[in-house]
């Protein structure tokens, strides 16, 4: 059995690096497919308001900013018609953002180029350890939000 102590510094960078070479790849797959004014911030934005919206202040709580920042990313998403505002059906004071149906078209892009961007590693590890990497990393993942790094 291997030192805790020896392996452990090695972990984060390998994990960091491959997390930063894994957001490169999406973003550099999502523009392939039509969607060269996005970048890797919006698509964290997308993972919170998909499936059913949510409102500035949950977009900010989310994305780890001030409510002030999200309110400009959300402005910036409605203008390049990736996202919209509606009634907030519990909260009649805010408004609930959503997805347009452009704003699920790039979701789509981004599944379909994180797919791509792990293809690799099935032919690196084998189908079955790759399976049991994301079940690995499944069981050790934080639960809390998916958070971009600034």
């Amino acid at each position: 059995m291997t030192d805790p102590d020896f392996v452990a510094p090695s972990i984060p960078p390998l994990i960091l690096g491959l997390a930063a070479d894994l957001v490169r790849t999406i973003d550099a797959g999502v523009r392939e497919r039509g969607f060269g004014d996005v970048r890797p911030a919006h698509g964290f934005a997308f993972a919170r308001l998909a499936p059913h919206g949510a409102s500035v202040g949950e977009l900010a709580e989310h994305l780890g900013v001030t409510k002030q920042a999200a309110s400009q990313l959300v402005e910036e998403l409605v203008r390049k018609g990736y996202v919209e505002r509606q009634p907030h059906p519990a909260d009649a004071r805010a408004r609930l953002i959503v997805l347009t149906d452009r704003g699920w078209a790039c979701t789509r892009a981004a599944d379909a180029a994180a797919a791509d961007a792990v293809r690799p590693w099935a032919a690196a590890l084998g189908e079955r350890r790759l399976r049991e990497l994301r079940d690995d990393l499944a069981r050790l993942a934080p639960t809390g939000q998916l958070r971009p790094v600034w």
